[in-house]
């Protein structure tokens, strides 16, 4: 049995990770992996893997994946999915960052140790038994869970527990139960990496970010944020049959007796048609009761009190019935898209009051650097701080709110102060400091504020010595260069999937376009350039930028991504300017 023959692992990869915000836990990353595949990596021998959970598209199809019944039922109700033919079960929760091969070859030699324990269950350091993470006879689990008949939803792991057990000690039997959890295992495994492009860089930085909690909104007041769930149709749209022109609502074939009443948008009136009558009718107005279609306006002709079709005019009806664009429940938008004020007025047509949303992401802006001044006369080595002022118009089109700002000095103590004092964002967005210079000071506080550090460099230039780091408390930092041009090319490529990571929003597509001249430019790694389009739709760079000031922007609408070895007419990345 140690040898893994006739083993089941079953692995429960479900659940709602309500303290995590909904989130997906078994895809969360630890140590640049997620705790899924950790968790397969350490069953792999097994005659059997069973994974229970939502389907997912990129597991091994020799791996059993089926759901429990119903989803989010609890964990017996996942480990009802075990063969009852098998030998022996493994069983063990997809949020475990530490578990190793190791330890389940532990915990099934302590069962082949005593013939008489159904179950081995392993001992957390804290001396808290871990139900989930355990050996069991495979007799003695079905049989356990053939006990509870069709009763097993929502049932306690410790109604599994058998009479005859065993417990081991096991060392790294740790959970990722909360934030917390998640960011002690991450902080465990050490510094964050060098990430080979700006691309893995995004990557890496969405999957180290936990969603804000969801709030319910006024559809009204929504904009800028991500919905976290559907957007659906409380109503159908029209809501009831209206008029698509300007004409007239009339009743079975022509010619028509033409009424008196005009129906205007809003009409209240209780106008009534009978076969043979017509009533004039405005654009947007619903059709009186009787009528059967609505006739526009130039196509026919009234003499006295009647109404005739013109012969030469198609026979054709312009009312908007009930549901032409949708019904109640229809899907308006997906979980995970931006609410711009397309989504609010779809969500007002739709008769959603409120709607669930995270974010928008609320920033604070610091600049750091004794040299810098923002206002007054510069004396003698002194920089005016020509990027404080324009960063908030760059948060904004990155999607993410400013909500603060601060120009911090070159002292010890600064980025401690800062990070103690803004406790009620979201993110920082840091300029400067992320050097390795005696004025650089934003690592050495992340290391002293506990943070996980996601990404150390980046292969870039400008940029490469950018830093993003989540806090304890989940809040990001994104540490960019002081350079001018550094630093507003690194923020427009990477505070989006910061306001990704953190709102739940789905990644856009990139804008592409293809550079004419990617062969003068490209470098030995990817290159953040000003680009402006010709008139034949091409793109070109500037190879030479001075990057000290942003004047080398004007005129450009764009910054390109221009990897290494790109060649004329490459297709790049493009990251569209402010205007």
């Amino acid at each position: 049995m140690s040898a893994l023959t006739g083993v089941e692992a079953v692995i429960v990869a479900g659940g709602r990770a309500t303290r995590m915000g909904g989130v997906d836990k078994p895809a969360l990353t630890v140590g640049g992996r997620r705790l899924l595949d950790t968790a397969l990596a350490c069953v792999a021998g097994c005659a059997r893997i069973t994974v229970v959970g939502p389907w997912r598209n990129d597991l091994d199809p020799a791996i059993v994946q089926v759901q429990e019944t119903p989803a989010g039922a609890g964990p017996v109700a996942a480990l009802a999915a075990a063969d009852p033919a098998s030998d022996a079960v493994v069983t063990l929760a997809a949020d475990l960052p530490f578990v190793t091969a190791d330890i389940v070859a532990t915990l099934l030699e302590a069962l082949d140790t005593d013939p008489a324990a159904d179950a081995a269950f392993a001992v957390d350091d804290d001396g808290r038994m871990q139900y989930l993470l355990a050996a069991w006879r495979g007799p003695a689990l079905s049989a356990r869970i053939a006990g509870f008949g069709t009763d097993v939803a929502g049932r306690p792991m410790k109604a599994l527990l058998p009479d005859r057990y065993v417990s081991v000690p096991v060392p790294g039997t740790t959970d990722c139960d909360t934030p917390a959890d998640l960011h002690r295992a991450r902080v465990a495994h050490g510094s964050g990496r060098i990430a080979a492009d700006p691309d893995e860089a995004r990557t890496l930085i969405r999957e180290a970010l936990l969603p804000l909690p969801v709030r319910r909104v006024p559809a009204a007041a929504a904009e800028g944020t991500t919905l976290a769930a559907p957007l659906v149709a409380a109503e159908a749209l029209p809501a009831v049959p209206s008029s698509a022109m300007d004409g007239y609502a009339v009743a079975g074939r022509g010619p028509w007796t033409l009424r008196p009443e005009v129906r205007r948008a809003g009409d209240r009136s209780g106008l009534t048609l009978l076969d043979g009558e017509a009533a004039r009718i405005a654009t947007g107005a619903h059709l009186p009761a009787g009528a059967t279609a609505v006739v526009r306006d130039e196509f026919v002709e009234v003499e006295g009190h009647t109404l005739r079709r013109l012969p030469q005019c198609p026979v054709r009806d312009d009312t908007r019935r009930r549901g032409e664009d949708w019904e109640p429940g229809f899907v308006l938008a997906a979980r995970g898209d931006h609410v711009g004020p397309a989504v609010v007025s779809a969500a007002l047509s739709g008769e959603v009051a409120e709607i669930d949303v995270r974010g928008p992401l609320r920033v604070h802006v610091v600049v750091s650097g004794d040299e810098i001044l923002r206002h007054g006369p510069l004396q003698v080595g002194q920089t005016r701080d020509s990027q404080g002022p324009v960063l908030p118009r760059f948060v904004r089109w990155c999607g993410a709110e400013p909500v603060g700002e601060t120009h911090l000095r070159d002292t010890p103590g600064g980025f401690d102060a800062l990070f103690a004092e803004t406790t009620t964002v979201d993110a920082l967005v840091v300029v400067g400091a992320t050097g390795g210079g005696a004025a650089d000071q934003l690592r050495g506080a992340l290391d002293r504020a506990g943070a996980h550090v996601v990404v150390e460099r980046v292969r870039c230039k400008p940029g490469g010595s950018q830093v993003a780091a989540v806090l304890p408390d989940g809040r990001a930092v994104l540490g960019l260069p002081g350079n001018p041009v550094a630093a507003l090319s690194t923020l427009l490529v990477m505070l989006p999937a910061v306001v990704d990571g953190r709102t739940g929003r789905t990644p856009p597509l990139p804008f592409l376009g293809t550079l004419a001249n990617a062969s003068e430019v490209e470098g030995d790694r990817t290159r953040l350039l000003p680009a402006r389009q010709r008139s034949d739709g091409q793109w070109l760079c500037d190879n030479a930028v001075r990057t000290a000031h942003l004047a080398g922007l004007i005129g450009r609408t764009a910054i390109a991504l221009v990897p290494p070895r790109a060649t004329d007419g490459a297709v790049v990345e493009l990251l569209p300017l402010p205007r």
